[in-house]
């Protein structure tokens, strides 16, 4: 998938809660989660990197930010914190045979960091009684998202 990076333009600042004029979609799949955000009539109010949760990386055990992609408030009452990445990346890669070293060390080093983000993601929101999800391609699908082949 080509990267994609750019501004979203929020058509109803109302429903965003935070500067509706700095929002930035990381990923073709952030700027559709962003529209079924605003179309979705069962969300009171959406936000992206708004929230800010501290935390330590396995990787080198240094004090990091963690910006959450998406954090949706329900109608019902629910908050929801949200990571939308590609189900590669929530597993945990395996060493096969003829890939390259340096490729296997790249996509565990993000493993680890992704891990070391949810992990405090989960607890921060625990806390809180809310709730922390990880959207994959197959999530957004099933919410009926368009993504791009």
């Amino acid at each position: 998938m080509k990267y994609y990076k750019g501004t979203y333009r929020v058509r109803k600042p109302k429903k965003y809660k935070g500067d509706h004029k700095k929002v930035t979609y990381r990923s073709h799949w952030e700027k559709m989660a962003f529209k079924w955000c605003e179309s979705n009539k069962d969300i009171e109010w959406w936000s992206s990197e708004e929230l800010v949760i501290p935390y330590i990386c396995q990787t080198d055990k240094r004090p990091h930010r963690y910006y959450v992609d998406l954090m949706i408030r329900w109608k019902d009452g629910r908050t929801e914190c949200i990571e939308i990445k590609p189900a590669k990346q929530t597993e945990k890669p395996v060493m096969k045979r003829g890939k390259p070293k340096k490729k296997y060390l790249q996509e565990a080093t993000t493993y680890i960091k992704n891990m070391s983000k949810w992990k405090a993601a989960a607890k921060y929101c625990k806390k809180r009684g809310w709730e922390f999800d990880i959207w994959t391609e197959d999530d957004l699908k099933g919410r009926g998202m368009k993504l791009l082949a």
